[in-house]
């Protein structure tokens, strides 16, 4: 398997969950509207899955590893665009989070706010997921050697083996914080 098979699965995964999310807000789930809760599930989802698990194995690891490549101009400028998109991806679930917060408080008018974002973020996963599956993925692999696509799928599972751990030390922090 390539290093991209991993990465184009876990894809699948983010458009189950974008699915979900544009069928609320379009109001034609059987399921609960959007809440709160619910929304605390994707920011967890999206924090957690769909960036520090998914976009870390691009960033930490394939991106870098390419970053050592002699990479045609067009494909160096799609690296940075993507980066450049995961970066609005975390800036606009952040704004997510606020606003959220502040819905769940109680204050009525932060609906609107939570129900744009999150269809922000809906628009936006499958417009990146396709650049990458279609037009980066897979030409960037003639880059790399078999045994180095070998070492990068090794390093995916160490990567991912820590991840939760890396989630509930965070969270022990917190509560600690807190205290």
């Amino acid at each position: 398997m390539m290093p991209i098979g991993p990465l184009m699965i876990e894809h699948r995964w983010i458009e189950r969950v974008i699915n979900d999310v544009e069928l609320r807000l379009r109001g034609q789930s059987s399921r609960k509207a959007i809440d709160p809760i619910y929304v605390e599930r994707v920011v967890d989802f999206l924090r957690t899955y769909a960036d520090r698990c998914h976009h870390g194995k691009e960033e930490d690891i394939l991106f870098r590893e390419l970053e050592g490549k002699d990479l045609e101009p067009a494909f160096a400028a799609s690296m940075r665009r993507l980066v450049a998109e995961h970066e609005w991806a975390r800036a606009t679930t952040r704004r997510l989070v606020a606003a959220n917060t502040s819905y769940a408080a109680g204050d009525e008018g932060f609906l609107q706010e939570v129900h744009r974002l999150l269809g922000d973020l809906a628009s936006f996963y499958p417009r990146h997921i396709e650049l990458e599956d279609k037009s980066f993925f897979r030409p960037t692999m003639a880059y790399f050697t078999q045994d180095e696509q070998a070492a990068m799928l090794e390093e995916f599972a160490k990567f991912d083996a820590s991840l939760i751990h890396e989630k509930y030390r965070r969270i022990a922090q917190d509560f600690e914080a807190e205290s």
